[in-house]
C-alpha cells in the first residue's frame, strides 16, 4: 500500500500567519528567534541549533545575545566544559518565552482562522502552467 503524499494540496492548506512581537522600535521576537531557542533546547548547543537552521555559530550566538539583551533576562545559558565540550540550555525564562510566544501564535491563528479560510476561498485554485 502506498503512503499518502506528505505534501498538502493548495486547497487543503490555509495561508499561514507569522507572528513578530515588536517590543520597541529596535527589539523584536519572532519565529526565527523562537525556532533558534527551540533548537537550542533540542540540540543542547548553540552551534548545533544554528547549523540546523543553516546559520553560522556567530550568527546564532549574536541572536542569543540579542534575545538576552532585549528581554533583559537570560534566556540561554552556556554550559562550559564537560566531556563533550559544554553546550547551552534554556533558562526557565527562556522556556517560558518559547511557551508564551507559541501560545500567542496559536491565539492569533485561531482568531484569524475564519479570515484565512475566506482568503483561501477567494484565491481559488492555482492556475496550471
Amino acid at each position: 500500500m502506498s503512503q499518502p503524499s506528505m505534501r498538502k494540496s493548495f486547497t487543503a492548506s490555509l495561508p499561514s500567519l507569522s507572528v513578530r512581537i515588536d517590543l520597541d522600535t529596535e527589539a523584536r521576537i519572532g519565529p526565527g528567534k523562537i525556532q533558534l531557542l527551540e533548537n537550542i533546547r533540542a540540540c543542547g548547543s548553540i552551534s548545533a541549533a544554528g547549523r540546523a537552521m543553516g546559520m553560522s555559530y556567530k550568527r546564532a550566538w549574536d541572536l542569543v545575545d540579542e534575545i538576552n539583551r532585549i528581554c533583559r533576562r537570560v534566556a540561554v545559558e552556556r554550559q562550559i566544559g564537560g566531556k563533550n565540550g559544554g553546550g547551552a540550555i534554556l533558562t526557565p525564562f527562556g522556556l517560558s518565552l518559547v511557551v508564551r510566544y507559541r501560545k500567542i501564535e496559536r491565539s492569533a491563528e485561531s482568531a484569524a482562522h475564519k479570515e484565512l479560510l475566506e482568503l483561501r476561498a477567494d484565491m481559488g485554485a492555482p492556475k496550471k502552467a
